[in-house]
């Protein structure tokens, strides 16, 4: 396998599409389709991206955009841009230190880095590694209710700022690449009793439905932490509209990565009618397809408070460790400022939908 990338090499890289052929030549065949793959026939996966390429803006001219800066907020506290890591499984795939050089590279380029419960390194380790930096966990409910509660409290120790409970998988979509691969999740330390392969190679993370994840049981989970919880894998505006009810922190508009269910709306065409479910009674965040500072901005546009990412900064990581994901934030940051000033906004936040068609 190729050798990651030097700094002078990274600085060739103009936009974050150029990372994934990169990760292709530096990562295991079968670790890197997992990590591509999408469900059944796809369609949502190759849809994602395509959804935030059909809206159109309304640029605004004549405004003072000298002062134009990028930065955002999650939760009341600054990012260098208004988007987040997302949460990925077995960072390990893309890079031999995994979650740990991860997220050494989101706190050195000033964006959130989220871990996942599925994840190669373990709560502490990962905390260990970037103590200041805005760190959430991801949680899926595995083993019991009892171990995941466990999670929990181990990442509110440790200083995580946030629980992302993801609410889309009761079960795992059909995978087709890794049932063809015969990909198999590889050891996760810090969930060792749980992640027992049973009967999916997925382990205990296949298994959520046995413990009932319902709107009962998110309040039952608000309960074990102080911290802020948010619902990852709201698509239907009347789950939105819910959330907002039930008093949740904020919501990810998210199709999973497209593998979960497919055929589903894409998380571009989902946000507008959530955002105005919700009439700012929570953050919104948008999670699928984002790959440039111009989706960014079209998901402000349509009224997101903030975005995450996930594949591209995988394939950044596995072409260049930290060194990868600062360099892809930085393209973001570039091109996200220079639309910002051709849309006539200082702020992200000043986005609209009188600013596209």
């Amino acid at each position: 396998m190729a050798e990651r990338l030097s700094p002078a090499e990274l600085e060739r890289i103009l936009s974050l599409d150029e990372f994934e052929p990169l990760a292709r030549e530096r990562m295991d065949p079968v670790g890197f389709e997992y990590v591509a793959g999408g469900s059944w026939d796809e369609i949502s996966l190759r849809e994602a991206a395509e959804a935030w390429r059909t809206k159109r803006f309304i640029p605004r001219v004549l405004t003072d955009v000298r002062s134009a800066d990028p930065a955002g907020s999650f939760l009341g506290r600054l990012a260098r841009i208004p988007v987040a890591m997302a949460p990925m499984a077995v960072q390990q795939l893309a890079h031999p230190d995994g979650e740990v050089e991860a997220v050494r590279g989101a706190a050195a380029a000033g964006i959130p880095y989220t871990l996942s419960t599925a994840s190669s390194r373990s709560i502490e380790d990962v905390a260990a590694a970037a103590h200041d930096a805005e760190r959430w966990f991801q949680l899926y409910l595995i083993d019991s209710l009892e171990y995941s509660r466990s999670l929990v409290e181990r990442s509110t120790a440790a200083g995580y700022r946030a629980i992302i409970l993801t609410v889309d998988l009761p079960v795992v979509g059909h995978r087709l690449r890794d049932l063809r691969s015969g990909f198999t999740f590889p050891p996760q330390p810090h969930v060792d009793q749980a992640t027992q392969f049973r009967d999916s190679p997925y382990g205990a993370i296949a298994e959520q439905q046995e413990l009932g994840l319902n709107w009962d049981r998110v309040g039952e989970i608000r309960t074990w932490t102080h911290l802020p919880v948010i619902l990852k894998g709201i698509l239907s505006p009347l789950d939105a509209a819910r959330a907002a009810d039930e008093g949740v922190t904020g919501i990810i508009v998210s199709t999973h990565g497209a593998r979960q269910l497919d055929r589903v709306i894409a998380a571009a065409e989902a946000l507008a009618p959530i955002v105005d479910a919700v009439a700012g009674r929570t953050e919104v965040w948008v999670d699928g397809g984002i790959r440039s500072g111009l989706d960014i901005l079209m998901a402000f546009a349509l009224g997101a408070t903030g975005t995450l990412i996930g594949r591209p900064l995988y394939w950044a990581l596995a072409a260049g460790g930290a060194a990868g994901i600062e360099r892809a934030v930085a393209i973001l940051h570039e091109e996200t400022r220079i639309a910002m000033s051709l849309l006539g906004v200082e702020r992200p936040g000043l986005l609209e939908r009188s600013f596209i068609a």
